[in-house]
């Protein structure tokens, strides 16, 4: 099958979605699919095309970037030459599903809904009425859980032509025990630990977080950079958290696994529906760590189970994120068995395997109607 993803960034481009791209197209590479992803070259007026991994990734350069969202002349050109049997793209990228709704390349589209149009207003009420006709022209809108469907105002009109497909991760990649480096990260930080994983946007809710370690005894590590990092670091200095927080910048991917192992929790504070899913829960779950996340009516609190994998509390509440972390941290067989559950339902619900069986299935079938 001849399978187009349509983005607008890829891998080494850091992010949730990023990484669900790259999995997904590497895995159906693998199963012997001709495999290409259209994305904007973050680089700049370039287009380059190389092979990755057994995947083709054309970047088309990229002449600005607005509100988050890359522009590219190039992009719809290059869209135009490719002769996909199926295109898959990947929600929220204007730029991408505008210019599939008008040249419709392949012979099904497939929309893989990550996330509302949050905090782009002025963007969204110009997109408004071609988002609508590109949602009701794609053959089947893939949604992370069933809470997206039923919370978002986009997808709940059109809930017959949507399917629960979560995301995935390799399991064991973080399950595999790193006993020696483990050990290293616990030494080098005075227990017990808390840990943060993330691009560091204003959704993520860390201030919240930052503001709740007053009443924590605990070592908060936060992993990851982002436009609110120099704000965050500015809030951690005012209030005097320096000695309990600490700012790891960008974990490489080799060296993540151990920071989830050697964490007690793992705590996700998001405070808006832009956190949509959050895979970084499933990495923490594959490595057998208890959570801690917020209910935004997302896929969030759909994926940490409360009082099974974790704990949930509101958004935007300090006291709560405080109460909970502390908690988890009192109870050590509690944290232990929560952390047990969370790596069954990753291996059960949120192998890779499974979400390119999924995907696949879903290909199929829209295939099969044309």
């Amino acid at each position: 099958m001849r399978i187009l993803h349509l983005y607008k960034d890829y891998h080494p481009v850091l992010g949730g979605i990023e990484n669900h791209l790259r999995w997904l197209a590497e895995a159906q590479a693998v199963r012997g699919h001709d495999v290409t992803v259209l994305v904007t070259n973050p680089a700049g007026m370039k287009t380059t095309v190389r092979a990755e991994n057994g995947v083709r990734v054309v970047r088309a350069a990229r002449l600005a970037t607005v509100a988050s969202t890359p522009l590219s002349l190039a992009l719809p050109l290059l869209l135009r030459k490719e002769r996909p049997d199926i295109v898959h793209l990947q929600f929220p990228y204007p730029v991408g599903e505008t210019s599939q709704w008008l040249l419709r390349r392949g012979r099904a589209t497939v929309i893989s809904y990550q996330s509302d149009v949050v905090r782009q207003a002025a963007i969204l009420r110009f997109y408004n009425p071609i988002l609508k006709r590109v949602l009701r022209q794609a053959d089947r809108i893939l949604a992370s859980s069933p809470n997206y469907i039923q919370s978002s105002p986009w997808l709940r009109p059109l809930a017959e032509k949507c399917t629960v497909v979560p995301l995935g991760v390799d399991v064991e990649r973080f399950a595999s025990p790193r006993t020696e480096r483990v050990q290293t990260i616990r030494r080098q930080y005075p227990g017990p630990l808390l840990l943060f994983v993330g691009r560091l946007r204003y959704y993520k809710g860390l201030n919240y977080l930052i503001a709740a370690m007053r009443q924590i005894d605990a070592t908060l590590l936060i992993g990851g950079t982002g436009p609110e990092a120099e704000i965050l670091q500015a809030q951690t200095q005012k209030l005097g958290l320096t000695a309990k927080i600490h700012f790891l910048g960008d974990v490489s991917d080799e060296a993540l696994p151990a920071y989830y192992q050697a964490a007690d929790v793992f705590a996700l504070p998001s405070s808006h529906r832009s956190e949509a899913f959050g895979i970084v829960l499933l990495e923490a779950m594959a490595a057998g760590t208890a959570l801690i996340s917020t209910e935004l009516g997302t896929g969030a609190s759909w994926v940490n189970q409360d009082g099974v994998t974790g704990l949930v509390v509101p958004s935007r509440d300090t006291d709560a994120l405080a109460r909970a972390i502390n908690r988890l941290l009192a109870d050590d067989d509690l944290r232990r068995e929560m952390g047990r559950r969370a790596q069954d339902r990753a291996r059960s619900e949120f192998s890779l395997p499974a979400l390119v069986d999924r995907v696949m299935t879903i290909y199929d079938q829209v295939l099969a109607k044309k």
